[in-house]
């Protein structure tokens, strides 16, 4: 795991509707089956369908004392991309995190070409989660193939963990839906990361 011994800090930004906080909630149940300290939990404010949220997930190999929201995200996961020119979602956002936003375009043609210059390539990452969901479980819930991809990109965890968090919260034909749709985004973001090292 990064910063080895220290806390690694994900906010979740999407909207109501989009299982923002069921995503920080999956994280941290993945991170606890590979025997780390987590905690999951929202921002305060409106979770009404298509009102921004907010979610945080902290992950440590130590006991987690701090409560407060992650203001320097070691991990940014973008659920909604229309919220990339209405919500302030970098802030406290540093050249080392990683960024994960549900999206079939590149980080260019999403207008932030200048805002990651200074990043690790290797650190972002687009998936087509909308795409996924639709395909895989019939809804346009993106939080489950995001997780996929950032197992995937970040290393924190392994992909059977995510799955038996999946497996454990949804009812079995459901589970194996969305199984099936982060399993599909891990394998896209493995393979575009083999190609990024590949021309680099």
């Amino acid at each position: 795991m990064d910063k080895r011994g220290m806390v690694f800090e994900v906010r979740i930004h999407g909207r109501g509707g989009q299982g923002v906080v069921s995503a920080a909630e999956l994280l941290a149940d993945a991170a606890f089956r590979e025997g780390r300290h987590a905690q999951a939990f929202p921002s305060f404010g409106s979770e009404r369908t298509g009102a921004p949220v907010v979610a945080f997930c902290r992950i440590s190999d130590r006991e987690i004392r701090l409560r407060e929201p992650v203001m320097h995200p070691d991990a940014l996961i973008i659920q909604d991309p229309t919220l990339l020119h209405q919500v302030d979602l970098f802030s406290g956002v540093p050249p080392g995190a990683y960024i994960l936003i549900n999206s079939t375009l590149g980080f260019a043609d999403l207008g932030l070409g200048d805002f990651i210059k200074d990043f690790d390539p290797r650190r972002l990452c687009t998936v087509p989660a909308t795409d996924l969901a639709l395909r895989h479980v019939g809804r346009p819930v993106p939080n489950v193939p995001l997780l996929g991809g950032f197992a995937a990109i970040s290393g924190m965890m392994h992909l059977a963990s995510v799955i038996s968090a999946i497996r454990d919260k949804f009812p079995p034909k459901v589970a194996a839906a969305n199984i099936a749709a982060a399993s599909e985004a891990f394998d896209g973001v493995i393979k575009s990361l083999a190609l990024e090292s590949f021309h680099a």
